[in-house]
């Protein structure tokens, strides 16, 4: 019992000496802490070190690394416009190939419809006007359509009939045509012999000879382009006549397919282009008619034989704008060489280019006006394009197709302007005054409400709703 005491007294002190060793421990991790980034006064009065959150700086011996710059702000400025563009241009010009497929696929209905659209805006202020005069609508449309299709049967009857009509005399008379332009040849200053002549007799003789596989070919595919042409021509009627019967409702059907938030701008666009196409086909219509009656007066009064077949297919070619007047001018000259010689061949070629000089200077200003205002090199870039996709019909469309562009481009481009301002905030404070409109010195209120009159609530609004 005496050592007890002892022992206990040893103990307390080993454990006094522990707690001052494990203060001294707790006292320099402290200190390590502050050093570091310090401590969190609310953890340090519990004795408690605080979370490190930053990373310590270098040691002053470690070199200096630059931070790298962000990718998109290394590229240049007019790079990365260049890509934004590009990537756009990439997806418009594989929709509008994958467009163009589509339409090779389909071409004669496309053809066919774009036709009929044609000649429904010929027709349609036909029908206007026979229902205005109280007529009902499926009366006035049948009997539109049927007195234009009447019309355009006779004619191609009349050209057919003509053309085999006098199929022997123009024979005879563009034989008797190659002998004179042959004995024409020899007397002339260019110093023709006899021998080149026949030569070259001898090679067309020759080539005919030759590719007489590839004529009957091109006989045969003459036969599918006819049975192909005939269906065209019976969409084209069978179109013409829902558009001339039902063209409101079908326009009605066709903007619901176009987005909500585009929708009023297309109702703007859909009568201007309308209006368009029909000032477009009406002046195109009385331009040929005239071509075609002067220039067959002039061919007639000459002699040429098939002066009304030429003066229909002047009418005919006067649709495909700059290339048809060309190819139906060298038509009618060259009739009039090999029927009549050189010096009749020499007039029909004035009055043609007479007759296109007025049609160009005079006639087209003034009769298709503003309406359907295309540059030359629009329109023979245009017609160049049409007839490489599509021949013949893609020249005939591509005009008034680039026409109705413009117009339909030009009235959203409006639109959308006016739009932006219609929505934008009003402008207020300096800005306000600078933009109020101010009436000059000594104008009396009457005068300023006269020159600024309030606008009209019968007024069309800017999408062509009234």
């Amino acid at each position: 019992m005496s050592k007890l005491p002892g022992w206990l007294g040893q103990v307390g002190a080993e454990l006094s000496r522990l707690s001052e060793r494990l203060d001294e421990r707790r006292a320099e991790t402290e200190a390590d802490d502050s050093l570091l980034g310090g401590t969190d006064p609310a953890v340090a009065g519990k004795g408690e070190p605080a979370h490190v959150d930053q990373v310590p700086a270098p040691p002053t011996y470690a070199p200096t690394v630059a931070a790298r710059p962000d990718p998109v702000a290394a590229i240049p400025w007019g790079m990365r416009v260049a890509a934004e563009a590009g990537w756009r241009l990439l997806v418009l010009a594989g929709t509008l190939w994958v467009l163009m497929r589509v339409i090779s696929a389909v071409q004669l209905v496309v053809l066919a419809f774009v036709a009929a659209l044609l000649v429904t805006a010929l027709l349609q202020p036909t029908v206007a006007r026979l229902r205005r005069h109280g007529l009902p609508r499926g009366l006035a449309t049948a009997v539109t359509a049927i007195s234009g299709f009447v019309i355009m049967g006779l004619v191609g009857w009349f050209v057919v009939w003509q053309v085999m009509d006098n199929i022997d005399t123009l024979s005879d008379k563009v034989t008797k045509g190659i002998d004179d332009l042959k004995n024409w040849l020899l007397d002339s200053p260019f110093h023709v012999t006899d021998k080149q002549i026949n030569d070259i007799a001898k090679n067309l003789s020759d080539t005919v000879g030759t590719n007489t596989e590839a004529i009957t070919t091109a006989g045969l595919q003459g036969v599918t382009v006819v049975v192909e042409f005939m269906t065209g021509a019976l969409l084209a009627m069978f179109s013409t006549l829902f558009l001339l019967y039902d063209g409101a409702r079908i326009w009605q059907w066709v903007l619901k397919l176009v987005p909500a938030q585009a929708r009023p701008g297309v109702a703007g666009a859909g009568p201007r282009a309308w209006r368009t196409l029909t000032a477009y086909v009406r002046g195109t219509v009385i331009v040929a008619l005239i071509d075609a009656i002067f220039i067959g007066l002039g061919i007639y009064f000459l002699n040429v034989p098939m002066a009304v077949p030429l003066a229909v297919f002047i009418f005919l070619f006067a649709f495909i704008p700059l290339v048809g007047a060309v190819v139906s001018g060298a038509l009618a000259v060259v009739v009039a060489l090999v029927t009549e010689g050189v010096f009749t061949a020499l007039m029909v070629l004035a009055v043609v280019l007479a007759v296109q000089q007025i049609e160009g200077h005079v006639l087209q200003p003034f009769i298709l006006g503003r309406a359907v205002r295309v540059h030359p090199l629009a329109v023979v870039l245009s017609v160049a394009a049409g007839g490489m996709i599509a021949g013949i019909g893609g020249a005939v469309v591509a005009v008034p197709l680039v026409a109705v562009t413009n117009t339909v481009v030009g009235y959203l481009r409006s639109y959308g302007q006016e739009e932006s301002r219609r929505h934008s905030p009003p402008p207020h404070g300096s800005t306000a005054l600078d933009a109020a409109p101010t009436p000059a010195s000594g104008t009396p209120p009457e005068k300023e409400k006269a020159e600024n009159p309030e606008p009209d609530g019968d007024e069309p609004s800017p999408d062509g709703s009234s």
